[in-house]
């Protein structure tokens, strides 16, 4: 098991390994990754993912989403977000939601990481980092899949579009708006 030892030292609390990444420094790394998993060393998160997780007081500390997703997709351009930001707007959604959607160029569908599940989505194009203005048109986006009642959260869109830089959220409209949240946008920011 000189190997397996071998293997542990290049292990950094916190991070997230593909098999790829751990196969250099083992001869056998299938036979041991599966020892170190049943030993509890590591944690296997989807297939070809292994966790190696932090130790805190309350025990062990589940991966960061950032670090888990990026070592998921072997890339770091995407974007986490959830519908739960929203309600951040004060444009009438309050619902609380259990998703993690993956705005990503990569892959697209629910996956299971550790235990979890990421919605993740192909996009062509999304910012680096969430803006008001940007969940604004992400929001107009994915009105249909919201549970509130679409009419009513249009009518309290169209109330804060004048409290927002006007720039910033034609700029956001023009870069991430699907044609029909241009056509809203459009007649809100016309309007203003």
């Amino acid at each position: 098991m000189a190997s397996v030892k071998e293997l542990k030292k290049h292990f950094k609390p916190g991070r997230v390994y593909r098999r790829s990444e751990l196969a250099q420094w083992s001869n056998a790394v299938d036979r041991h990754l599966a020892a170190l998993v049943n030993e509890g060393i590591l944690q296997k998160v989807s297939p070809g993912v292994y966790y190696y997780p932090k130790e805190s007081v309350f025990g062990k500390v589940p991966p960061e989403d950032n670090t888990l997703v990026k070592t998921f997709l072997k890339d770091s351009r995407f974007l986490l977000t959830s519908p739960n930001a929203y309600n951040s707007l004060g444009v009438g959604t309050t619902q609380l939601y259990n998703k993690t959607i993956v705005y990503n160029h990569k892959r697209h569908g629910d996956f299971k990481l550790g235990n979890r599940t990421f919605n993740f989505q192909l996009k062509h194009h999304f910012p680096s980092t969430v803006t008001k203005e940007y969940l604004l048109v992400d929001l107009i986006n994915n009105l249909n899949q919201l549970a509130e009642e679409p009419e009513e959260v249009l009518k309290n869109v169209a109330a804060k579009v004048p409290e927002m830089d006007s720039k910033k959220l034609s700029h956001a409209m023009r870069a991430y708006g699907s044609i029909k949240t241009k056509k809203i946008l459009s007649l809100m920011l016309t309007n203003n």
